[in-house]
C-alpha cells in the first residue's frame, strides 16, 4: 500500500501489526484460559485492533464497546472523561479485558478502569495497542502493550485524526502542517 500523503513515515507496518496482535492473542489465551471475559472495545480507535485481536483469540468470549472520551474535538486530553456509550453486559463477578488504541495521558483509561472497578468485576486487565509513557500523568500502566511508542501525532489502523485515516492499514505519523493549522 502507498503511503498517504498527510503522513510523515510509517511507523508500524501492516505485517508488524498482524505478527504483534496473534502474539497478545495467545498471551491472552493462556491468561484467560478455561475462562469467558468481557472483552470490550473502546470506540472508535481500538476497533480495527479489536477486531483482529478477539479474531485470533482461542478462548470463549464476549464482546462488548463503550465510546469514552477526554479530547473532545482537539488533540490534547481535557482529563475531563465522558461515558458516551456504556456497557450493555453486567460484568458483576466477570474477568473484563480492556481493549484500548493507545495510551498517553493514562487520563482515561485510569478513571475508566476504576468506573468498572466499582462494578464488582473479577478482573480488569487492560491490552492496548500502543503506549506512550513519556506522557503518562497518571500511575496508568496496561497489562498487555502491543508497542510501546516515542511520543509522535500517529494515525491509521482505527487511530484518527478529526475522523480522518482510522482506515490506514499501517501506524503513521501524521505532517504536522495537518494538525498544527
Amino acid at each position: 500500500m502507498e503511503m498517504h500523503q498527510h503522513v510523515e513515515r510509517i511507523m508500524i507496518g501492516e505485517e508488524k501489526i498482524a505478527a504483534r496482535v496473534k502474539e497478545l492473542a495467545l498471551q491472552l489465551d493462556k491468561l484467560y484460559e478455561g475462562r469467558k471475559p468481557v472483552v470490550v472495545c473502546i470506540l472508535k480507535g481500538s476497533f480495527m485492533f479489536f477486531a483482529d485481536l478477539v479474531r485470533n483469540m482461542k478462548v470463549e468470549t464476549e464482546i462488548d464497546f463503550m465510546a469514552v472520551s477526554s479530547y473532545g474535538g482537539g488533540t490534547v486530553s481535557t482529563r475531563e472523561v465522558k461515558i458516551k456509550k456504556d456497557l450493555a453486559t453486567d460484568i458483576k463477578g466477570r474477568d473484563v479485558l480492556i481493549v484500548e488504541d493507545i495510551i498517553d495521558s493514562g487520563n482515561t483509561l485510569y478513571s475508566l478502569k476504576r468506573l468498572l472497578n466499582e462494578r464488582a468485576p473479577a478482573s480488569v486487565n487492560i491490552v492496548t495497542l500502543l503506549d506512550k509513557p513519556e506522557r503518562r500523568e497518571v500511575p496508568m500502566e496496561p497489562e498487555y502493550t502491543g508497542f510501546v511508542i516515542e511520543d509522535e501525532f500517529v494515525v491509521g489502523y482505527g487511530l484518527d485524526y478529526a475522523e480522518d485515516y482510522r482506515n490506514l492499514p499501517y501506524i503513521g505519523i501524521l505532517k504536522r502542517e495537518v494538525y498544527e493549522k
